[in-house]
């Protein structure tokens, strides 16, 4: 039987896989139109970074996908470089491609690596001239940058981090607003309860969702309960901000090779030590094509509104179709 849940998933895009020869541009077009003609996927993501962790860059390849779909949203999980990036080049980029797309973009943006995170990031943060600290400060502002030059004509701003005055951003956006999500996931045994509550205020003042990855069924709850209510508090409605969730899948009825495919497939693309078995229950969908609908469920249960589907395998074509085949139709009813 169908689950009774709303879900609109979504196909996330290995663009690091192209720079280890385990796919072509080509391969990650091919899937996400096979994605949007199955009907059952409303949403394709890539990923972003700039020297941290390289990869094919994820406006141009959002821009590519535009011109080969016509129905499905186009986002990021998540736009690490957003902190790096100047905002005013930066609106004028993500308008053209939501105009190139006729309004189908969602942009999805995080604070990136800090430099604690490890020597590519300090390094790259470095070489952008930003300072680790800042970050967050400059997500805050560069939001708020973004939503003025997408709505308003000669904007001037005098920031902490940016300052120019009577600039008109043009074309504007086709969608008004463009949707804005804030991807953060707070280690519960690094950060303190205070800390988290904190950045979940932060995604319910200045976003219109939340997205995360490797999260427990019941934090996820928790934690997007918290923020719909924050949003309540500051009379928005909590009922309309999206929950994205970046869920990593093998489909295998061999359980343990689920799992050896998707550790090897984790370590070579975020480095050694990706996913333990521990840190496995939490990031993946692995087994049987039952196991992996029963671990979306739950999600969906938490309050989920869209499941992005990375397949962490050798096979992500085969993986890809069945998905459609055997996963996603436990969902037919409520998927749009």
């Amino acid at each position: 039987m169908p689950y009774a849940m709303r879900a609109n998933f979504g196909l996330s895009l290995s663009t690091r896989a192209v720079l280890f020869d385990w796919g072509t541009l080509d391969d990650l077009m091919e899937a996400a139109q096979t994605a949007e003609a199955s009907g059952y996927f409303e949403s394709i993501w890539v990923g972003d970074n700039l020297l941290s962790k390289p990869r094919v860059e994820a406006i141009v390849t959002l821009s590519a996908l535009a011109a080969r779909t016509e129905h499905v949203r186009l986002g990021t999980i998540c736009l690490a470089s957003f902190p790096l990036r100047d905002p005013i080049l930066l609106a004028l980029q993500w308008a053209s491609l939501d105009v190139l797309s006729k309004g189908r973009t969602v942009l999805s943006v995080c604070n990136g690596g800090s430099a604690l995170d490890g020597p590519q990031f300090a390094h790259e943060l470095a070489v952008m001239g930003v300072a680790s600290r800042e970050r967050v400060g400059r997500v805050v502002e560069g939001i708020d940058i973004l939503r003025r030059l997408w709505s308003e004509d000669r904007v001037s701003h005098n920031g902490t981090y940016y300052r120019f005055n009577d600039v008109d951003v043009l074309p504007k956006p086709v969608q008004q607003p463009v949707p804005i999500l804030i991807a953060v996931n707070p280690k519960e045994e690094v950060v303190d309860a205070s800390v988290t509550d904190r950045i979940l205020q932060r995604v319910a003042t200045h976003a219109d969702g939340w997205q995360t990855d490797a999260t427990p069924v019941e934090t996820f709850r928790h934690r997007f309960d918290t923020i719909r209510h924050y949003a309540a508090e500051q009379g928005r409605d909590g009922d309309q901000l999206e929950s994205c969730l970046h869920l990593m899948v093998n489909i295998n009825e061999d359980r343990d090779r689920a799992f050896h495919e998707a550790a090897t497939f984790l370590s070579a693309y975020y480095g050694a030590g990706a996913v333990s078995q521990e840190r496995a229950e939490m990031w993946l969908a692995y087994g049987s094509p039952q196991a992996v609908i029963d671990k979306i469920a739950a999600y969906l249960d938490a309050g989920c509104t869209t499941p992005v589907l990375r397949f962490v395998s050798p096979h992500p074509t085969e993986q890809l179709q069945r998905c459609i085949d055997e996963v996603l139709p436990a969902f037919r009813s409520q998927s749009t």
